[in-house]
């Protein structure tokens, strides 16, 4: 399965905003008639974190909250695996607010005090495949927002492409 980085997809609901940081990430789905839904979606997402990530997470959540940042709850995948599991708008899953959705796209994300995230899960179909594009924005509040990305942004882009590999691969089960 293989992921590429790409352009910042002019379809999703995040094009035209103004950021300081963008990436995203496609993967191509090998069953595309497939039926899809934005909770299989969701669902795969947030089964796909490998336990590294949970691991660096607290770490992080442990060294923020010092600093007054916010922090999220640990997801556990009984909750994921219910059937009540449910990507509504304003709803908050770990440190993601679900933010907007359609069809085709979920945008969840966070705003703190040192900087606003927001990530974009794209599922497009396209002639002989679906796609599906994790895009990440993030916008600088202030100067710790810089410091705080410096050494986060190398682990970003390597968890974003171990989740979208992880997340394709729930979806094909």
């Amino acid at each position: 399965m293989r992921i590429i980085e790409i352009p910042f997809p002019q379809g999703s609901m995040l094009s035209g905003i103004a950021h300081d940081y963008t990436d995203s990430y496609r993967g191509s789905l090998s069953r595309s008639n497939k039926i899809i839904t934005q909770n299989d979606i969701g669902k795969a997402f947030f089964l796909s974190a490998p336990k590294w990530v949970g691991t660096l997470m607290t770490l992080r959540n442990k060294i923020v909250s010092i600093f007054g940042l916010k922090t999220g709850n640990n997801l556990k995948h009984e909750d994921i695996l219910k059937n009540d599991f449910d990507l509504q708008k304003g709803k908050s899953i770990g440190i993601f607010k679900i933010y907007d959705k359609n069809d085709n796209e979920i945008v969840m994300g966070e705003d703190d005090s040192h900087l606003n995230f927001r990530v974009s899960l794209l599922l497009e179909p396209k002639k002989m495949e679906k796609t599906l594009t994790i895009s990440t924005a993030v916008v600088f509040n202030n100067w710790l927002g810089k410091l705080y990305f410096l050494p986060v942004k190398p682990f970003h882009k390597i968890i974003v492409k171990s989740m979208l590999k992880r997340t394709l691969q729930g979806l094909e089960n």
